[in-house]
């Protein structure tokens, strides 16, 4: 059963190339030429050509023997040659002083197998210690050491060629599975070989002649007369996979993992296939006449007429050609790549990878060498790949600073886990001079420092040093700055200043590791004085801090940083914990503006302010600051509500003082009220606290009329305070929000009071003045209900109309009745109430209580002695002292809710 599936593995870009080559002709070859010619230009020196068996160890003198296939074991190097001999050799490996390797064959035996045909091929069964010769179309199985075929004398017959199945599906240890190209037409067998017998397994019909064979556990993958497939031979399904012409060129399958092959393609592309018959790797370019190739990761080989060409299977360029004429074998045994001539053996030794790497990055090929380096993972150990890779990413990194490349090297750096140190010591003096930091050995780079990295070029040098500020900000909070974030914050520290940079000040004020001593010599050399006073406060040095901020204010030295540097000192002494430093600097601040600097207290935290800092000390303190003094006593006052009489009475003082010695030639009504005045009204008005007699006498004679009568009030003298406000003042409104003002809080007749009393003094004897009239008319008619009406009406004039007194008379009518029937509805409900007791008692009465000596307390469980008891509405009787105690002692239980 076949199936034909469509090939299509590669990238786009792969499949121009494909069509470029197979249909266009000429233009295409020059477009694969190009494209080797590109590569080339990228050459790496991946491997050396060493010699292993020259021609005179082969055929001494005999011209017309050539060299037929090669086969590799170990040690054991087998030959096999065209007048059918096989030969045995010993390799052995040595290394030279340079580095460089050699290689010595030591010569065992050589036995003729007795054919006069060449030998076709060898393949070592190291597991049964056998050699399988192909030779005039018949495998042979030989002793590995002696070269004697096995004494059962088995063979396969009938076979072309012949691939062993390095993944065998048999699972028995003693054979090895074989697959052969029969002479029959179109026919593969795969056959089990023992030590010394072969066993046929299965026998595959092909679409086509087979020409070349690779197994992989029940896959094969073959090389028919004008295509490639992948065969299963378990299942039968075949899978096309791309066309061959075997007339044009010679095939190549070869077997290079677990299911993946590699095939010589069209076009000059050396192709892998896995046996689901699509491609994981993009192809590699060879040449279009290409006899052999082999894989040793992360390369491709190939080998044509005139060249060993090397290919990256990791970005698909060829890195190294190597001339190698009339070369015709070339395989790979267990890593070990040989290359033959018909005269001689070869072996390419790869150098070692991170040599090759430390070569690339030395060209400065930085992208070839890290894919190289991800490719080499697979070969390495874990452990000792992590610290290789990290190194050659940091070399890496150092390389595209070099140029500038600033993301790519910030991306290399962190990847690599960059000691930043090593970034840090190519500038000149930012680390700190107690830095034990030496560079890495080998060193990572060539750069003595940033100025030889950079030539002297100040503008390339800025930008390194803005790079370095943008990357030691980045990782300063990340575990790279583990262990050395001294170093770092320091460094940090003078970029920023260095560069004026915003960023200083950010740094300073939140968490850091800044070095005092360098740091502090830093910031002087640059004349940054706040930020150096901000640096001597994270170092709990504030007392030297704030010394430094008022030498810049006093203009002793010179910092423009900040232009509120003054408000900034007042508000670090507000929030210091340190009260020596308070008061040392609390002269300094009142004197340079007493209503800003009085704030190192006023806003001081409430909690520290009554442990640490006492009001009479600080009042003692700003007597010389008359403005301070004010505000620190509104603090007191007003914010902090200090129940003191000393301080309500002085703050009143002060605002009195204030008062009259603003207060203008006006006075009475018509005089302006200034802020202070208001500040004073508001104080006497809502304390209670400050002397009100000792007021009272400063006041006398003052002109302060208002201050007076709230003073009066105070001392409930209303009908003295309503006297001032209605006829010194002629202030009526006034006089009526006094009585608002002292009625607040009282019962309702204490306010009635107040309006009946200011109601007799505007129809009081003397009292004939109009206004006085309308005042009293607009009393009654907009406060009705705050007045008795009868108590009114004795005391109105007999020529007042009825309709001057409507609004009032209405009122007093409304709340008359409202609150006849209010009463009314109140006593209503009572009457309920009490019907319904009334109703309860009756019920009780009613029932009739049993009650002998056996009936027991519900509370004391102690019989009755007397006809005396309590009865709850439950039913429970109780004893009269058990209920008496119960409603003293609320915890005891109760057996009713209601007696």
């Amino acid at each position: 059963m076949r199936s034909r599936i469509t090939f299509c593995p590669f990238f786009c870009e792969i499949r121009v190339i494909f069509f470029l080559c197979e249909f266009s002709g000429p233009s295409g070859r020059v477009f694969v030429r190009r494209v080797r010619s590109a590569a080339d230009m990228m050459s790496t020196k991946a491997f050396t050509l060493v010699p292993a068996v020259e021609r005179d160890q082969l055929m001494g003198d005999r011209e017309r023997v050539s060299l037929e296939c090669v086969e590799c074991c170990g040690r054991n190097l087998y030959v096999g040659t065209s007048d059918c001999f096989v030969y045995h050799f010993l390799l052995e490996e040595k290394t030279v002083p340079g580095g460089s390797a050699t290689f010595t064959a030591t010569k065992q035996l050589h036995r003729h197998l007795g054919f006069k045909k060449p030998v076709n091929e060898l393949r070592a069964a190291s597991a049964l210690h056998r050699l399988l010769v192909l030779c005039d179309g018949s495998i042979t199985l030989v002793h590995m050491l002696s070269l004697e075929p096995v004494p059962s004398g088995a063979r396969i017959k009938g076979a072309t060629a012949f691939a062993l199945n390095e993944n065998p599906v048999s699972g028995d240890p003693f054979c090895v599975e074989v697959c052969i190209i029969s002479i029959k037409r179109r026919t593969i067998q795969v056959f089990l070989v023992y030590e010394d017998r072969v066993q046929i397994v299965r026998e595959v019909s092909t679409p086509e002649q087979p020409l070349a064979v690779a197994v992989d556990g029940h896959f094969l993958c073959l090389a028919l007369t004008t295509q490639y497939i992948i065969l299963n031979y378990s299942t039968g399904v075949a899978q096309d996979l791309f066309p061959f012409c075997s007339e044009e060129k010679r095939p190549i399958v070869k077997r290079i993992g677990r299911q993946e092959f590699l095939l010589a393609g069209p076009g000059g592309l050396g192709m892998f296939a896995t046996v689901a018959g699509i491609s994981q790797r993009a192809p590699v370019h060879w040449s279009e006449n290409v006899v052999g190739a082999a894989v040793c990761f992360p390369y491709v080989i190939a080998l044509d007429s005139e060249f060993i060409t090397v290919h990256s299977m990791l970005d698909q360029q060829q890195k190294q050609t190597l001339p190698f004429k009339e070369g015709h074998i070339l395989q790979d045994f267990e890593g070990r790549v040989i290359v033959a001539t018909s005269k001689g053996v070869y072996v390419l030794v790869p150098l070692p990878l991170e040599k090759q790497i430390q070569d690339l990055l030395a060209s400065r090929r930085v992208e070839e060498a890290l894919v190289l380096a991800k490719g080499a993972r697979r070969n390495i150990p874990k452990e000792k790949f992590q610290v290789m890779y990290r190194r050659i990413l940091q070399q890496a990194g150092f390389i595209q600073f070099a140029q500038l490349q600033f993301l790519e090297a910030k991306e290399l750096f962190r990847s690599g886990q960059l000691d930043v140190r090593e970034l840090i010591s190519l500038y000149p003096f930012l680390l700190p001079t107690s830095s034990s930091f030496t560079r890495s050995h080998p060193p990572l780079h060539e750069f003595a420092d940033l100025n030889q990295l950079t030539q002297g070029d100040q503008e390339k040098v800025a930008k390194c040093k803005r790079f370095l500020m943008s990357y030691l900000n980045e990782v300063r909070s990340t575990e790279v700055a583990n262990g050395y974030k001294e170093d770092i914050d320091t460094a940090l520290l003078k970029l920023y200043t260095e560069a004026d940079h915003d960023s200083l000040l950010d740094l300073l004020v939140t968490e850091n590791f800044c070095l005092l001593t360098d740091s502090a010599a830093w910031l002087e050399k640059h004349k940054k004085y706040f930020a150096l006073g901000l640096l001597y406060h994270y170092n709990h040095q504030d007392a030297a801090a704030v010394q430094l901020w008022v030498s810049i204010v006093n203009g002793d030295i010179h910092d423009s940083t900040r232009s509120d540097l003054y408000e900034y000192i007042v508000d670090f002494l507000t929030y210091s914990l340190d009260p020596d430093l308070v008061w040392q600097y609390a002269d300094w601040v009142l004197q340079k503006n007493p209503e800003v600097g009085v704030q190192v207290f006023t806003k001081r935290p409430v909690d520290e302010q009554q442990s640490r800092f006492n009001p009479d000390d600080i009042i003692s303190c700003l007597k010389k600051y008359p403005q301070a003094l004010v505000k620190y006593l509104e603090h007191l006052v007003m914010d902090r509500r200090l129940q003191k009489e000393e301080y309500h009475t002085h703050l009143a003082v002060l605002y009195l003082d204030e008062v009259l010695q603003q207060r203008p030639s006006a006075s009475g009504k018509d005089a302006e009220v200034t802020e202070t005045q208001a500040k004073l009204r508001r104080l006497l008005q809502k304390s209670d606290l400050y002397r009100v007699h000792f007021l009272l006498d400063r006041i006398q004679d003052a002109g302060l009329p208002m201050e007076s009568a709230i003073l009066h009030g105070k001392l409930e003298q209303h009908e003295e305070a309503l006297h001032i406000l209605v006829h010194e003042l002629a202030d009526f409104p006034a006089a009526e929000d006094y009585c608002l003002w002292r009625s607040e809080g009282r019962a309702p007749p204490y306010r009635r009071r107040l309006f009946q009393l200011l109601l007799a003094i505007y129809l009081g004897p003397g009292s004939s003045a109009p206004e006085l009239a309308v005042a009293a008319v607009d009393l009654l008619n907009r406060r009705a209900a705050e007045f008795d009406a009868a108590r009114v009406l004795q005391l109105l004039p007999g020529t007042w109309s009825v309709q001057l007194l409507c609004p009032f008379l209405m009122g007093a009518m409304r709340a008359s009745v409202h609150a006849r029937r209010t009463t009314q509805v109140a006593m209503g409900l009572a009457k309920s109430e009490n019907l319904i007791y009334k109703y309860d008692k009756m019920k009780l009465k009613g029932s009739s209580v049993r009650l002998s000596d056996k009936k027991l307390c519900q509370m004391c469980q102690n019989p009755f002695c007397e006809p005396v008891f309590v009865r709850y509405p439950s039913g429970g009787l109780v004893h009269t002292h058990c209920a008496a105690g119960r409603h003293t002692n609320p915890s005891s239980p109760s057996p009713g809710a209601r007696t």
